[in-house]
């Protein structure tokens, strides 16, 4: 997960959410590759340690839709854990992974548990720090994908996400975020309101149950 502002200060470092540090290593399964991921519980890591629902969503929605991401250009925000950047990357695509700089270990650490025996089949994925609202201008415009999974959480942040969105997104990028939609820290309004203000927005899949949504978006040309 990511978000901006002071690098410790978006995470429950002092609830005692993650007061002993553990490591633990799940593996997961999509469109035909496994991929072993640590997660790293600690206090430093806070919500960037855990692999949330909304990734594990967003990949079988990949399968689901029988996505080609071959040779496309994606950059992930707040990839926490890596699950979904990694398996673009295996699945032939030239990966950008990025968070705060206290996620980048962690993330570091799965590119290299995930390299295939035969070698990446595009490039290795880049691991790079991003801070909404302060980091983008250093990133280029030109991708073909923006990934999310789980990063609409803190209201402060969403006015920094937009601002990071739409600069990744001037060259025709399509952005996918898949979100637990959270009423008590305004999650809807930011798809209701705040991303529609500068994108096209579409829902393109709901789990009621889990109560998670995945939006495809592209950014508003000027008219």
């Amino acid at each position: 997960m990511t978000c901006t502002g002071e690098e410790a200060g978006p995470f429950p470092v002092d609830d005692g959410l993650f007061a002993d540090t553990f490591s633990e290593d799940s593996v997961y399964k999509f469109i035909g590759e496994e991929l072993r991921i640590s997660q790293l519980f600690s206090a430093n890591l806070g919500v960037a340690a855990p692999v949330w629902d909304a990734a594990l969503h967003l990949c079988r929605y990949f399968e689901e839709q029988s996505l080609d991401l071959r040779g496309k250009r994606i950059i992930e925000l707040g990839a926490g854990t890596g699950l979904v950047g990694i398996l673009a990357a295996r699945l032939g695509a030239d990966v950008t992974l990025t968070d705060l700089p206290l996620a980048v270990p962690q993330l570091e650490t799965n590119v290299s548990a995930n390299r295939p025996s035969r070698g990446w089949p595009a490039t290795p994925p880049a691991v790079l720090p991003l801070s909404w609202g302060q980091d983008q201008l250093s990133f280029p415009s030109d991708w073909d994908l923006v990934l999310g999974a789980d990063i609409v959480y803190l209201s402060e942040t969403y006015p920094l996400l937009l601002e990071t969105l739409v600069h990744l997104c001037k060259n025709g990028a399509v952005v996918y975020l898949s979100s637990m939609m959270r009423k008590e820290h305004g999650t809807p309004g930011f798809f209701e309101e705040s991303l529609p203000s500068r994108f096209h927005v579409e829902l393109v899949h709901r789990d009621a149950k889990q109560n998670i949504n995945i939006y495809r978006a592209s950014l508003r040309t000027a008219q």
